[in-house]
């Protein structure tokens, strides 16, 4: 039986992991590309879609692997999560969140503590988060009620396409939008308008719920 602790273990681990994937990948592919902004993105985007499948693969069985506030509020609104687990669950996200970005930082001897001045903002933005997070969240509950053991590698795959056919680079998730307003680099976001981003992620859960009781994926 796994217990609370380890699963809030297992997603601040989980995130943490995941946050400084993103903003790690993200350095190293603009340092490396040249000044092709293409190229950097390509980077930036095949780490976290592998990243995601090894993490949801090692994690799943213990947390079930959310790493995201969207994720977890869905289960919660669908009451497969009580409202003290979701709690912890959003906050050991953030945290793991805030520790990833720090991590990346280190790694690449940077401040550790920096503020985005990359603007990412307008109503196009707004929704792709929107669409972002509605496509993750359906991503996740349909393939938990046609095929659960392919779950890494679908979520893998969606964020790997999401990166480029979303106006946003999908941030889809509360937590990441938070650390990364923190990071001055190549997958950051001003902090002035991370607000905004989360809010449509949140949209985009309203959206998604409606369509998982339409479609009888609880």
């Amino acid at each position: 039986m796994t217990t609370l602790t380890q699963k809030l273990i297992a997603e601040t681990v989980g995130t943490a992991f995941l946050l400084a994937t993103v903003i790690g990948s993200g350095i190293m592919a603009e340092q490396l590309s040249g000044g092709n902004v293409a190229l950097a993105l390509l980077g930036n985007t095949i780490p976290t879609g592998a990243i995601l499948y090894v993490l949801i693969t090692i994690f799943g069985p213990v947390s079930g692997a959310h790493f995201n506030p969207a994720v977890t509020l869905t289960f919660r609104f669908l009451g497969k999560l009580h409202n003290r687990d979701a709690f912890l669950f959003i906050l050991a996200q953030i945290i793991g969140g805030l520790s990833g970005m720090l991590i990346a930082h280190f790694m690449f001897e940077l401040d550790l503590l920096q503020f985005s001045q990359k603007s990412r903002t307008g109503v196009a933005q707004w929704g792709a988060e929107v669409i972002a997070t509605l496509g993750l969240v359906l991503t996740i509950f349909g393939t938990i009620k046609s095929r659960i053991e392919a779950v890494p590698a679908a979520v893998g795959l969606y964020i790997t396409a999401a990166y480029w056919f979303t106006a946003s680079t999908s941030f889809a998730n509360p937590a990441v939008t938070i650390a990364r307003s923190f990071t001055n680099t190549f997958a950051g976001i001003s902090p002035a308008h991370m607000p905004w981003f989360i809010i449509a992620q949140l949209v985009g859960i309203v959206v998604a719920l409606a369509i998982i009781k339409r479609l009888d994926w609880e």
